[in-house]
């Protein structure tokens, strides 16, 4: 484990397998009908959450005498605050939840990746690279990666598009495919651009497009079963090594007292991240009651979040009053909230998503969610 580059490993390599596998299955119609929402909680809610995080950490640990300089606590908002697209989809296709709210959370799962890698990458920048904090340089910075990665996933797709619509052979279709994730993705790193966001957004268009021009009705099949192999194999992979992982992490009291911080610190500042403009278009359409709740116990967090506390150099900065290296104490505290999420929220979002979608069925006139209530009469 401690030869194995985590970093290159997820965030170079098998992560544009798995957006991109991801986002074949989103669905285009059902996507537009939700735009405002997936977009308003990938951008503001992402950013949000990582400085509310970053803040709350930074007061907490000062009041308590383990205090860790702000710009690390802000780097650990921006590693944590994006949910996990590998975990979330998995978890939501296998319960079935319902159609606008299953759409809302994998769509903000698979766009706030992209988002929550490019606001890290800056971060990092600031904090590693010895960028100076400027406006003006971070939000070209920003941009650069966001903008970049969803005008280059445009035209990957568009050219893989034209290549897989000018053949008949099912296998070489499938094989061009596989062009987007390989060459794609390592292109997009090349150009310093988002690689994450270009994989979702060539995907969604090979999956809405593509899918249904390009390809023979046996073609198809073989996309979606070829793609399907993939995402479970890579995903048994990847959650081996997390659980593999915990073998890096030394642990202080200190550090304990931190870790066990950090679940409640998270779960509050992505309550509050996705609470602020979920009420605002509450005014402007109805939702499912549960959906708050989903959304918020739903961010589920994963290998991409271990990924970049793992990237962060080693020996960068040793803080006595805790007894570890600065990258240490940030990777014991994204270990126990992702552990937290996967363990706990993951086993038990099954009964809210139940709930939402008799809600469903009870608003459509299917369920009586109350079967006792007039026995008397």
């Amino acid at each position: 484990m401690e030869q194995l580059d985590f970093k290159s490993f997820l965030l170079n390599g098998i992560l544009g397998f798995l957006l991109f596998a991801g986002a074949l299955g989103i669905k285009l119609p059902v996507l537009k009908n939700q735009k405002w929402e997936i977009t308003t909680f990938a951008l503001f809610s992402t950013l949000a959450s990582t400085f509310l995080i970053g803040f709350i950490l930074y007061g907490i640990s000062s009041l308590i005498g383990l205090q860790i300089d702000l710009i690390y606590c802000i780097l650990f908002g921006a590693l944590i605050s994006p949910t996990d697209p590998i975990a979330v989809l998995a978890i939501i296709k296998n319960l079935k939840a319902p159609k606008r709210l299953s759409m809302q959370v994998e769509g903000e799962s698979l766009f706030n990746d992209g988002v929550g890698l490019v606001i890290f990458t800056t971060i990092f920048a600031v904090a590693f690279a010895g960028h100076e904090p400027t406006t003006t340089g971070i939000t070209s910075l920003f941009l650069q990666e966001a903008v970049g990665g969803i005008a280059f996933g445009f035209v990957i797709g568009l050219i893989a598009h034209f290549l897989i619509s000018s053949t008949d052979d099912g296998s070489l279709e499938i094989l061009l495919t596989l062009t987007i994730p390989t060459a794609g993705f390592m292109l997009a790193n090349m150009l310093h651009v988002s690689g994450a966001l270009a994989m979702v957004v060539a995907g969604i268009l090979i999956g809405n497009w593509t899918r249904y021009v390009g390809f023979s009705k046996q073609s198809r099949l073989y996309l979606d079963h070829f793609w399907e192999m993939i995402d479970h194999f890579l995903n048994s992979l990847l959650f081996l090594l997390i659980g593999l992982a915990l073998l890096l992490v030394d642990f202080t009291y200190q550090s304990v007292i931190l870790l066990i911080l950090a679940v409640p610190i998270c779960l509050t500042g992505r309550y509050i991240s996705v609470w602020m403009p979920f009420k605002l278009m509450q005014r402007f359409r109805t939702y499912n009651p549960y959906t708050l709740k989903i959304l918020t116990w739903g961010g589920l967090r994963g290998g991409l979040s271990l990924a970049m506390a793992l990237s962060i150099p080693k020996g960068t900065l040793y803080l006595e009053h805790i007894g570890m290296d600065v990258r240490d104490i940030l990777l014991v505290m994204t270990y126990a909230v992702v552990t937290f999420s996967i363990l706990v929220q993951g086993t038990t979002i099954e009964k809210m998503i139940k709930k939402s979608k008799e809600t469903v069925l009870h608003q459509r006139g299917y369920v009586d969610l109350n079967p006792h209530k007039n026995e008397h009469k």
